[in-house]
């Protein structure tokens, strides 16, 4: 038997588009246990939004957990996969990074380690096609995830332990596609230029806690612009939370989940500011205040 938790990501931190990501304190948890009987797949799911997880050999925590025997080039399990959501599903919090890390890490266990970090670390991305949801859900912490295949440059960013990150998820899903589709296709040099500079500003701003940096570093104009319009009183929300304390608002990875950073003095204020801005637009909404996962998937003893 093997026991994966993997934690939640927030990927884009407004200008750092499809290359930074942080894992947060919320969890998806695997279970693999190996069978000895005709059966040769069991998934079981618990937790809200249970009835979306598909139950057959679609399921993606199955498909990435066959990669590994592929990879190996040995015949996989029968296997049963018990699956505990606390991960939202289309809201831009990584529910499909911690089923493909979740996976892959589970069936490396049951194999016997065969495959190394690294190793796991490529499948994951190549699974996914990007790697800014999936490198913090396996490692942890903030990443900074360039390069290509064969040739990916991780960077662990600082987080200082007081910049607070605060999640708003919508009853309401916007899948990835859908929020890529309203991109444009070409960017003028004014706006490449107004991402580059902020992004130097973002990473010191997280690493020194400064808020007024981070209150300009926030700002983006490479995709939020575009696909604030999908989401159901985006600004209302933005200047509620910055009315409260927040230093700025940006969409968690494809959204349509928000994200607000802030202090640990005005935490409350914006959690409370950004539930009631949602609830006057008529969309029901979960506000949560976390923090930054340092140790990403891990395995654990079932209890």
């Amino acid at each position: 038997m093997t026991n994966v938790i993997v934690p939640a990501t927030t990927a884009n931190l407004g200008v750092g588009f499809d290359c930074l990501g942080a894992a947060l304190t919320m969890y998806n948890e695997f279970n693999f246990t190996s069978l000895d009987r005709e059966e040769d797949l069991i998934i079981t799911v618990i937790g809200d939004e249970a009835d979306k997880v598909s139950r057959d050999k679609s399921n993606l925590v199955y498909q990435s957990f066959l990669k590994v025997y592929e990879k190996i080039e040995r015949t996989p399990p029968s296997v049963k996969i018990d699956i505990k959501l606390g991960v939202p599903f289309a809201r831009g919090l990584g529910s499909s990074a911690t089923a493909i890390v979740g996976g892959l890490m589970g069936a490396n266990e049951l194999a016997g380690k065969p495959l190394s970090e690294v190793e796991i670390r490529d499948m994951a991305i190549a699974i996914e096609g990007h790697p800014d949801n999936v490198v913090p859900a396996y490692l942890g912490n903030c990443r900074l995830s360039i390069g290509e295949p064969g040739n990916w440059q991780i960077c662990e960013i600082p987080w200082h332990s007081e910049v607070i990150p605060i999640v708003a998820i919508p009853n309401f899903e916007l899948s990835t596609e859908e929020a890529r589709k309203v991109l444009p296709t070409s960017i003028s040099r004014s706006d490449a230029i107004f991402n580059i500079s902020r992004m130097g500003l973002l990473l010191r701003g997280l690493a020194t806690n400064n808020g007024k940096w981070l209150a300009t570093a926030l700002e983006d104009k490479l995709h939020q612009p575009y696909r604030k319009q999908l989401i159901i009183g985006y600004d209302e929300v933005k200047n509620a939370a910055i009315a409260a304390g927040a230093w700025g608002m940006v969409i968690s990875g494809a959204g349509a989940t928000l994200l607000a950073l802030t202090n640990q003095e005005n935490q409350a204020n914006v959690v409370a500011a950004m539930e009631l801005a949602w609830q006057k637009k008529g969309v029901k909404t979960l506000v949560k205040a976390l923090t930054l996962d340092t140790q990403g998937a891990r395995l654990v003893e079932k209890k």
